[in-house]
């Protein structure tokens, strides 16, 4: 059997939906005798008249009829296919989104984005969850839309935008009776100090530096999480070193003050990772540049 060529069922529709072979041709901006040839092909293709001319015009055969429901819904996915991919509107879209983050993010990126698509896109909808050693693997498979913070050690096949970038900070209490200015080495050692060990946010990267430079905090405990790190740290004399957006959230909502550590501490950029599958998924990429626009400052 020879091949199906696609044009010739567009020509097949337009017959059957038209009745007529001109008409058909018209709507396809074909010469008649071609729409003509092209039915003759088909006809060989299918061993059956297709069209019978008639007083009304050309009626299908019932083989015709049998397949018709098939081949016009084929024509119409391939025009689909063939045309400009569908913008994503994100005012009457209904989607959820799901974005893999560290807990620095559910603080410092969740509130703003709620916000927005809360003005803006009120058919959104968002689960967070943490970052994983599982978050690339669920990225590859559109378990997970995104991933929102410190991940230096994705394989191939990743894409990743700078978000903003920023330094590290020092909290102390408010009242801390001894650190009301930037301590110096001295007085910054002397004071017990707090450990976040969540990973994900880079900071690894204080520990190893102040190690290498012969800064021996005094660590009086050992947290998972920054979420609680601010409370604890108003309502004792312990210090944290935390990022610097986070530091500022931390410190409008906490009796807690932001100082420079004494040692100068590197900035890290804080970035959003996808796979490539869904580089051009219009929903993924409205989503990427929404988070580029927020908090790119």
């Amino acid at each position: 059997m020879a091949k199906l060529d696609i044009d010739w069922l567009a020509v097949f529709v337009e017959i059957y939906r038209t009745q007529s072979v001109s008409r058909a041709a018209d709507t396809l901006g074909l010469a008649q005798a071609n729409a003509s040839i092209a039915l003759g092909k088909l006809r060989r293709h299918f061993n059956d008249r297709l069209f019978t001319r008639t007083s009304r015009g050309m009626e299908p055969t019932p083989y015709a009829q049998h397949i018709y429901p098939d081949i016009a819904a084929t024509v119409d996915c391939l025009t689909r296919l063939a045309g400009p991919r569908a913008a994503f509107d994100a005012a009457s879209a209904e989607r959820e989104f799901r974005i893999c983050m560290t807990d620095i993010s559910e603080v410092v990126v969740l509130p703003v984005l709620v916000n927005h698509l809360r003005a803006t896109a009120p058919g959104l909808r968002v689960q967070a969850e943490r970052i994983s050693t599982d978050s690339p693997r669920r990225l590859e498979a559109g378990e997970i839309d995104l991933a929102v913070g410190f991940m230096p050690h994705l394989e191939a096949g990743f894409y990743q935008q700078t978000l903003f970038e920023q330094n590290f900070v020092g909290l102390a209490a408010e009242n801390h009776p001894r650190l009301q200015s930037r301590p110096d080495r001295e007085a910054f050692l002397a004071e017990g100090h707090i450990i976040v060990t969540t990973s994900g946010t880079g900071h690894y990267i204080v520990d190893k530096l102040m190690a290498q430079h012969g800064y021996n905090r005094r660590v009086v405990l050992k947290v998972p999480s920054f979420l609680g790190v601010a409370r604890i740290v108003a309502q004792t004399e312990l210090l944290v070193i935390v990022p610097r957006r986070l530091g500022e959230t931390l410190a409008a909502q906490e009796r807690v003050r932001m100082f420079d550590p004494p040692l100068a501490l590197p900035h890290f950029a804080v970035k959003q990772h996808w796979h490539e599958r869904f580089h051009a998924d219009a929903g993924n990429l409205w989503l990427r540049r929404t988070l580029a626009q927020l908090l790119g400052r």
